[in-house]
């Protein structure tokens, strides 16, 4: 036994420390599984917080969209006014509650992927707004809005690279919308006219669809001149009459298109009459009042 002795008390010692290293081990994968256990446990609470944030968000009602195209390879000089028209209707639109996707000198697929846009934001309460301020081409009976990268030499180049009111207005009627309004200020002489056989100046007369509210720059068929301020006087006078400081309940937007109609005739002489259009069905308005 003396002889086996030492060599025994060794081999019980290696026996002991490697039963204390397993041990230690397998604490230690305990506490890092439970950790990531716990990790991963709180991260769905996380992503599924942020989701229900985002689910109980309430969409807005009021949704416009305002295009300003000034920059035309093929005009004599840009357009000053419809950039700083679209800035301004902006700015005043998103005052009144209205979400506001802008668009400065847009090309044809900037303008096609914004009616996208649109159309997914519309629900069946929704008060749907279209500004376009640039060039308009009437073709046939339907009315085109230009974007900046148009090549136009004939009639259907226009249908190919411009983008229609009628369209946008049946988007937002078969996506529900409950009321469509429109503003044009694209009532001007354009660069393109002169290369058609056959062509009218101005727009067409606009096919609305029900609960609609049109207001142009002219009267169907007739163009306007710019004047010298930095804005038109189409929005100049449409800015002032939606300016909530003069009123303190929320105005009917067909009165203020009546208004705007009259300022402008009056300011004018008659030399140009804006166009008012309406089928709605239901009292809209612009302003929220205060």
């Amino acid at each position: 036994m003396k002889l086996f002795g030492p060599f025994f008390r060794l081999g019980t010692s290696r026996r002991l420390l490697a039963v204390a290293a397993a041990l230690v081990g397998m604490v230690s994968l305990g506490i890092g599984a439970h950790a990531a256990l716990n990790k991963r446990t709180a991260e769905p609470v996380k992503v599924a917080a942020s989701d229900q944030a985002e689910s109980t968000a309430k969409p807005s009602t009021r949704i416009a969209l305002v295009i300003g195209n000034g920059h035309y390879p093929d005009a004599n000089a840009p357009l000053t006014q419809p950039i700083n028209d679209a800035h301004a209707l902006t700015s005043a639109l998103r005052h009144e509650g209205f979400d506001v996707d802008a668009l400065e000198d847009a090309t044809h697929d900037d303008m096609v992927r914004a009616v996208a846009r649109l159309k997914s934001k519309v629900r069946a309460d929704s008060v749907v707004m279209l500004f376009f301020g640039g060039y308009g081409i009437q073709v046939g009976r339907e009315s085109f809005m230009i974007p900046v990268d148009a090549t136009i030499w004939k009639e259907a180049d226009v249908r190919r690279d411009g983008v229609s009111v009628e369209a946008v207005l049946d988007a937002a009627k078969e996506y529900g919308a409950s009321a469509k309004v429109v503003v044009l200020d694209a009532s001007r002489r354009n660069p393109y006219e002169r290369r058609f056989r056959a062509f009218s100046h101005g727009l067409a007369p606009i096919s609305l669809p029900d609960n609609s509210l049109l207001l142009t720059s002219a009267s169907p068929g007739r163009v306007a001149d710019d004047s010298t301020g930095p804005n038109s006087v189409l929005v100049t006078e449409l800015l002032n009459h939606i300016d909530t400081k003069r009123a303190d309940q929320p105005q009917a937007a067909e009165a203020i298109f009546d208004q705007t109609r009259v300022a402008i005739s009056r300011a004018s002489d008659g030399a140009q009459v804006p166009a008012v259009s309406s089928t709605l069905l239901e009292e809209v308005s612009l302003n929220v009042g205060h």
